[in-house]
């Protein structure tokens, strides 16, 4: 910490006490070494996640048509992870942002079949940052369980505003089960515990609820974390034709043009989000943050960022996605940051952030911020551990229930190894991320040694997750909480309308 920090500091130590003294002492002694002002107090924490959203969905990386004005310049004011890797699909990916671990660790393997749910008595980062002071509220798609037990407002969260199932009216085998008929215009919501029927279109819904209840907490002694997920752009492809006829004459077929209309929708709540938090003196203390959740599931048609593979695959083009970090004072506009970067690098990041303590958790990811501060940092390689999932259940109906339902079976067959240089996809492909971005040439020939040792940590990362596996045998014969709620509560006092708070 430099002088003209520590002398700030110093002067305003009467106003913090007076601001809640030590709650708030340690965060600001902890991010004056990465250049907050010393007035800013813990940042508000503001984390939009879009579903099934590639790295090429964007205008600012290079799609040729797609319009992205407010992403644009989200990204142009931000720090850009541009090697920032997550799972190959929906649910794996939430558990991993959720837990801080990888996502076999804490149970979750598929989207589906109850191998979405997120082990109990995992802490979840949302309970880490309301032990250390902030109050928490996650609004649009939860996919980690739908028991009470399982659902956000059990697991740290105390403002709820949600969709069910995996997506909008999804109604799966299993536990899995969304409000019967539920639609992306006018869907009805569970907030806090009530069903709610709303008036919009669904991402202009939870953006509305996520900037109102912003809104109720902005000038509260708390900071806040606000986990924006939305269910868009992931099929079915519903969105006004006012966004869909803009690709309409680009694209071949009504399901593409809908999913680039889709993320233009995004964009404009994006923009929405922005203009509000400077409206309201938010956006100098809040680290807004955007990402998704895994590789694209239709815009790759058109365009994939030079990549191979979409959602599903363990390829880069499933697993690379976009992440920006907006924080004045601390990041730094327009910068990349090329190193490799885990989704479960972003649970220590957010801690640190906040000033918790969580070594005693064991996790194996990395804070982020050395490489906010400084790009160059020492950042030491590493491997990291893909699984795409997704194999058969015994019990299950139709092609889930085809096939050997053994996860051993599908250890080599559905992995990925990376480093900072090298991809190694099902065992025997391996790719010079350096030199072949986009995964052309098989070189496993030329380096068997290199794919022999990253095999050889692969097996040892499967022989410590395989145990933890622990929903491979749940039973799929059970009921759906979150439906049968629903239908509780309209049974014995109908569903009330939803007031869209004013902003």
């Amino acid at each position: 910490m430099n002088l003209e920090m520590t002398s700030n500091l110093k002067r305003r130590m009467p106003a913090l006490r007076s601001m809640g003294g030590r709650r708030l002492l340690l965060p600001l002694l902890m991010l004056a070494g990465m250049a907050v002002h010393a007035d800013a107090g813990r940042p508000n924490i503001l984390f939009i996640l879009t579903d099934d959203q590639g790295y090429g969905d964007l205008e600012c990386h290079g799609h040729p048509f797609l319009k992205t004005p407010n992403i644009n310049k989200l990204h142009a004011q931000s720090t850009r992870f541009t090697d920032y890797q997550v799972s190959p699909t929906c649910a794996p990916t939430r558990a991993a942002l959720m837990s801080g671990r990888i996502p076999f660790e804490v149970g979750v393997t598929h989207t589906i079949m109850e191998r979405d749910r997120m082990a109990l008595g995992v802490t979840t980062i949302a309970e880490v940052l309301k032990k250390a002071g902030y109050t928490t509220g996650i609004f649009g798609k939860w996919h980690l369980g739908e028991e009470d037990e399982y659902q956000p407002g059990s697991r740290g969260f105390d403002e709820v505003f949600i969709h069910g199932a995996g997506g909008i009216g999804q109604n799966l085998q299993g536990s899995q089960g969304d409000v019967p008929g539920n639609k992306y215009f006018n869907p009805t919501i569970r907030h806090n515990g009530v069903f709610e029927k709303t008036e919009g279109y669904c991402t202009d819904v939870f953006t509305r609820q996520t900037l109102g209840w912003i809104k109720q907490n902005k000038d509260k002694e708390k900071p806040f974390f606000a986990y924006l997920a939305t269910n868009a752009p992931h099929g079915p492809y519903n969105v006004d034709e006012k966004y869909s006829s803009l690709y309409s004459d680009k694209v071949s077929g009504k399901k593409v043009d809908a999913f680039l209309g889709m993320i233009t929708n995004i964009d404009e709540n994006v923009g929405l989000i922005m203009e509000k938090l400077d409206e309201w003196g938010l956006a100098e203390n809040t680290l807004l943050i955007f990402s998704t959740d895994n590789g694209s599931a239709k815009g790759h048609e058109v365009y994939n960022a030079g990549m191979k593979g979409k959602k599903g695959s363990t390829h880069e083009g499933g697993t690379r996605v976009p992440l920006f970090f907006r924080l004045p004072g601390v990041t730094k506009p327009g910068v990349d940051v090329d190193r490799l970067t885990r989704h479960i690098d972003l649970f220590p990041t957010l801690a640190q952030l906040a000033g918790a303590d969580i070594s005693e958790l064991g996790l194996r990811g990395r804070s982020l911020w050395p490489l906010v501060k400084n790009p160059s940092a020492e950042w030491p390689d590493r491997y990291v551990f893909f699984n795409a999932g997704r194999w058969p259940k015994a019990g299950a109906r139709g092609m889930f229930g085809k096939g050997d339902p053994n996860p051993d079976s599908y250890k080599i067959k559905y992995s990925a190894v990376r480093n900072e240089r090298w991809r190694l996809v099902a065992g025997n492909e391996l790719y010079d991320i350096d030199k072949d971005p986009g995964e052309e040439n098989n070189v496993i020939a030329g380096h068997p040694e290199v794919a022999e040792e990253m095999l050889k940590w692969y097996d040892g990362q499967w022989k410590r997750v395989r145990p933890l596996m622990i929903n491979e045998d749940a039973p799929l014969d059970v009921d759906k909480p979150f439906r049968s709620n629903y239908l509780k509560q309209k049974a014995a006092g109908g569903i009330p309308k939803w007031v869209a708070p004013e902003l």
